[in-house]
């Protein structure tokens, strides 16, 4: 197949992707590969100038790319993204949930309820808005893709993770079985993804990072990125309603350190702050 042709296969053509936590990681790789694939991609995170450089590579790949900052837990940025969207690049066709975060304390006894909220409105409520504010245009059209990026940690909670974010990843997984039961007949496919360890910046805050030997093991961002197009890209007709996504060579946890300092005080955190953000 020549340069052409594949120009002219692509399976996202005129479409819009929205993709939040696009600024790095997971996201940022889901953009590239949407863009590539004849979408035009609404980045969506908090840090403009990691969003704009995003945007350089997908428009000097030929694509075509608008950033947009946002607090997606916020119904408000989340109503302004979604009609600027709407005006700018037209309805959203494909949504794509990547931002999240762990907290700081892995034990819940020393979970705060300031925590405990604001990993919750990042992984959970943030799904919730700005699926209910894209829905009303892909009912309307009888088409959309909503594909979610949960965790492991839904089915397989631990204390690395921590008792918020598990909570969280779980509820999303919920939310999307939800979405199925109720849209599907209506056009509109809603996906959960379930990685385990992916090498993303976010290990870098960790109390432990994992040494090389261990990261090139893990699931790579772009191999996540390749899942999320395949959800999108499907014909209308077939729906991939969950996927998990492993390392082949599970990680060595038997020396792995407990999530805080003694009896899991929130001493030694997991992350310099009560949320770290995947932007």
């Amino acid at each position: 197949m020549g340069i052409g042709d594949r120009k002219q296969a692509r399976t996202l053509a005129g479409k819009t992707a929205l993709i939040t936590g696009a600024g790095t990681g997971i996201g940022r790789e889901t953009a590239l590969l949407l863009a590539e694939e004849g979408a035009t991609v609404v980045l969506v995170g908090r840090r403009p100038h990691v969003l704009d450089e995003v945007a350089a590579a997908v428009t000097g790949s030929g694509g075509a790319a608008l950033t947009r900052p946002t607090h997606i837990e916020n119904a408000e940025d989340v109503r302004a993204l979604v009609a600027w969207t709407r005006d700018t690049a037209g309805p959203v066709d494909v949504l794509v949930h990547n931002a999240g975060g762990a907290g700081r304390t892995g034990d819940v006894r020393w979970t705060g309820e300031d925590e405990w909220n604001a990993v919750l409105g990042l992984n959970l409520t943030g799904v919730y808005l700005l699926t209910r504010a894209v829905l009303p245009d892909m009912l309307e059209r009888g088409a959309g893709s909503i594909v979610t990026i949960s965790s492991l940690a839904a089915i397989r909670p631990t204390l690395r993770g921590g008792a918020p974010y598990g909570a969280a990843k779980a509820g999303v997984r919920n939310f999307m079985a939800y979405l199925r039961d109720s849209y599907r007949d209506r056009g509109v496919r809603a996906t959960c993804i379930l990685p385990g360890a992916v090498d993303t910046p976010a290990h870098d805050t960790r109390a432990v990072p994992p040494d090389p030997q261990q990261r090139a093991a893990m699931v790579r961002p772009e191999d996540v990125a390749r899942a999320v197009l395949l959800c999108a890209s499907l014909p209308e007709r077939t729906l991939i309603e969950e996927l998990v996504i492993a390392p082949t060579v599970q990680r060595d946890r038997s020396a792995a350190p407990g999530p805080g300092g003694p009896d899991g005080a929130p001493g030694g955190s997991l992350s310099p702050g009560p949320v770290d953000p995947v932007e």
